[in-house]
């Protein structure tokens, strides 16, 4: 165990803290057991180290392990955390949990044999806690990760530093959203970089190869964290592969199941739940009409890429302009909001607002008689009436 010790040593006083996540501040850091959740690359890990570097308690007090370790093929969870329980230990970081076959039935038992040992695990957005045994659900706190939203990109790339805006202040408007930009900021100086690079923060160390990386990771995510997925069987990953490539082709579209199991082989009696573990895995997201929650057993209305920097690793040619917008506009909304299929308008958001995403002509024809109707354009700076910015959406979280 002394070389995991070192390892977390090292990792934690090499870990640069100028740039937090939005969720760093969201949790509530003094609970017991803590499990957070989030897509490859999302920045978890970074997250955790973060926070163990503010702790103002010693080296061995605090602790990262990663359960891919080879370390846990020969050792067991519930002995080593023991180990460092015994040797003073009060704070453990538990990352990719779901690479250790009976790590929620072990969280637990440590969870209640140790009191004053505080735990926080990480994992795959796959992860289903509520059907893990030891019945973590009821005990921990848990918190999903998504990706940097625009607000935080201009922040980690560009020093930018802006206060998040909550979608009730966008939708009222009162007039005083431009004073909370200085006169010389250019809100659409970096957008069109976002989009392509900005929602996974490892573009950083390798801007020109990032897409090349995202397939990479896109393949993992399929081959590899899929595989815990209970019910799906792994000699599919490439057919399911097939199928991500092909809706990237033509997202956002109206799913015809007959042809996408023509596409790709996969049985048309398949093919919702592909759908389905797809949208676990954060790669795709499913819309169905208000009031109705995606689930294995129905087809979904709409599907739409997570989010653009996938629409640009996997579409063969440029994406077209009004799919990147509307796959922005929804991916931002869904850290906190919930986007249904409107077959009136692009989106209805909460059951209340109705959105139209265009360019900046676009017109108000399809809001017509609706009273929360709202018009949010590209390529305009700032709010004109009920009218709203795209950009601004990138800054809900």
């Amino acid at each position: 165990m002394e070389e995991l010790l070192e390892i977390s040593e090292s990792l934690i006083a090499k870990v640069p803290v100028r740039f937090k996540r939005y969720l760093f501040d969201r949790i509530n850091w003094q609970n017991r057991l803590i499990g957070i959740k989030g897509a490859r690359g999302t920045g978890k890990t970074t997250m955790l180290l973060q926070w163990l570097k503010t702790l103002k308690i010693s080296n061995h007090q605090k602790a990262y392990f990663s359960l891919d370790e080879l370390y846990f093929t020969t050792h067991s969870l519930s002995d080593t955390a023991k180990t460092f329980y015994q040797q003073g230990g009060k704070v453990l970081v538990l990352d990719e949990v779901h690479k250790y076959p009976t790590w929620s039935k072990e969280i637990k038992n440590l969870y209640d044999r140790y009191e004053d040992l505080q735990i926080v695990f990480t994992g795959s957005s796959i992860i289903d806690i509520a059907r893990q045994e030891g019945d973590l659900c009821r005990r921990a706190l848990l918190y999903e990760l998504k990706g940097m939203s625009y607000r935080e990109y201009l922040n980690f790339s560009h020093k930018l530093d802006f206060p998040a805006i909550s979608l009730e202040t966008l939708v009222t408007n009162d007039g005083s959203l431009r004073e909370l930009f200085p006169a010389d900021f250019k809100p659409l100086a970096y957008f069109k970089e976002y989009l392509q690079f900005g929602y996974y923060p490892f573009f950083a160390s390798d801007k020109q190869g990032f897409h090349t990386r995202l397939r990479q990771l896109v393949r993992t995510i399929v081959e590899y964290d899929m595989a815990e997925m209970e019910g799906f069987d792994i000699r599919h990953a490439k057919k399911m592969l097939q199928l991500l490539y092909v809706v990237a082709q033509q997202v956002p579209f109206k799913p015809n199941i007959k042809n996408l199991a023509s596409k790709t082989g996969i049985h048309r009696n398949s093919m919702n739940n592909y759908l389905y573990f797809l949208g676990e895995a954060r790669l795709l997201s499913l819309l169905n009409k208000s009031g109705i929650s995606v689930s294995t057993l129905q087809k979904p209305d709409k599907i739409f890429l997570e989010n653009t920097n996938l629409l640009f690793a996997l579409s063969d040619l440029k994406p077209e302009i009004g799919t990147v917008r509307e796959v922005f506009f929804n991916n931002q909304l869904q850290e906190a909001h919930q986007v249904s299929y409107s077959e009136t308008t692009d989106f209805e958001i909460d059951g209340r607002f109705s959105f139209e995403v265009g360019g900046k002509n676009k017109s108000r024809k399809q809001l017509q008689g609706l009273q929360d109707g709202i018009l949010v354009k590209d390529e305009i700076e700032y709010p004109v009436g009920k009218t709203i910015p795209l950009w601004l959406f990138g800054f809900l979280y």
